[in-house]
């Protein structure tokens, strides 16, 4: 109900669903942004130029700036964070994995490389290659190298050395 009452701006209206204007005029509102940003982009070129030209990220970031100085602001309530929040810090546990266990794990793997059928693997992973350079559906070839026990390294190496490794364009 706080969630409702202060992060949804609903109680702000003595009525809000009298007539549905407040949720019409909200709708009207939401759609009429979401067409003028989608009209910006495809005047950009559309979505591939907006994004190699930086402007959804800087978006995204002007976006993500205001919203977070209106709720230190107390402009924006997010129920739990600035308001109604709990008395004490509940810990976040850390994953920590056991040595022994990560013993254990690791000559699993070396044993499921050292029984496995080699060849099947590397043919599996050329294939996987060869199909990424193009347009196929990578999916049933990944599931053939599991099949033949290509571990998720393997895998993701393969793809790697195809399509490399996500570098996000940074704009400021």
């Amino acid at each position: 109900q706080q969630v409702l009452a202060y992060e949804s701006g609903v109680a702000d209206q003595v009525d809000p669903l009298a007539g549905s204007y407040y949720i019409e005029a909200a709708t009207d509102r939401i759609e009429k942004e979401a067409m003028e940003y989608i009209t910006k982009i495809d005047q950009m070129g559309g979505m591939t130029a907006a994004i190699e030209a930086g402007f959804v990220q800087k978006n995204i970031q002007e976006a993500s700036f205001n919203y977070m100085q209106s709720i230190e602001k107390n402009e924006r309530v997010i129920v739990g964070v600035n308001k109604f929040e709990a008395k004490e810090e509940t810990p976040i546990p850390l994953l920590r994995v056991d040595p022994i266990i990560e013993k254990s794990q690791t000559e699993k793997l070396s044993k499921v490389k050292a029984t496995r059928n080699n060849e099947k693997v590397k043919a599996c992973l050329k294939l996987l290659h060869n199909a990424a350079l193009g347009n196929d559906n990578l999916m049933p070839l990944i599931i053939d190298c599991v099949k033949e026990y290509a571990s998720l390294g393997e895998i993701c190496d393969t793809m790697r050395g195809v399509f490399g490794e996500y570098k996000e364009n940074v704009v400021i």
